[in-house]
């Protein structure tokens, strides 16, 4: 016999479970020593779904997007490929790790993209010659 629950009730639940357990946006451990998230998550036992982590990079990069465009205003006078560069170098070093590269900055400011390929190929930011700086330069550098 197959039972389901209304929308309703599961709304009603969810504000239940949300006063027992709290609503925690950081992992934290609970009493057991369990890592936790959300509304009591177990994320060692349950961990996430593709979907939700998809979901989290779309969120992510949003935020990215704006921070990007309101802190560095060079950003937004890129074309949308050097857009891309720089939200992929700041998703890996963080948007103030993107403004420590001075020499990259400047270099987009002047709008010598082959300088700014090379300070991203060079420039320590990540493990020189990886395959993600090699790909970021060619992606500036064709702009």
């Amino acid at each position: 016999m197959k039972q389901s629950v209304s929308q309703e009730a599961i709304e009603s639940l969810k504000v239940q479970l949300i006063c027992h357990e709290g609503l925690l946006c950081k992992p934290t451990r609970n009493a057991q020593g369990e890592l936790i998230i959300g509304v009591g998550r177990k994320l060692e036992h349950v961990g996430v779904s593709e979907q939700e982590a998809e979901r989290m990079l779309e969120n992510d990069i949003t935020g990215l997007i704006q921070t990007l465009a309101q802190e560095l205003p060079i950003f937004n006078q890129q074309s949308e490929l050097r857009k891309l560069v720089l939200l992929n170098m700041a998703f890996s070093i963080g948007v103030e790790g993107v403004k420590r590269l001075k020499k990259l900055l400047a270099a987009l400011c002047v709008e010598d993209y082959t300088l700014a390929a090379d300070e991203i190929w060079h420039g320590g930011w990540i493990s020189e010659h990886s395959d993600r700086a090699m790909e970021l330069a060619i992606m500036m550098k064709q702009g």
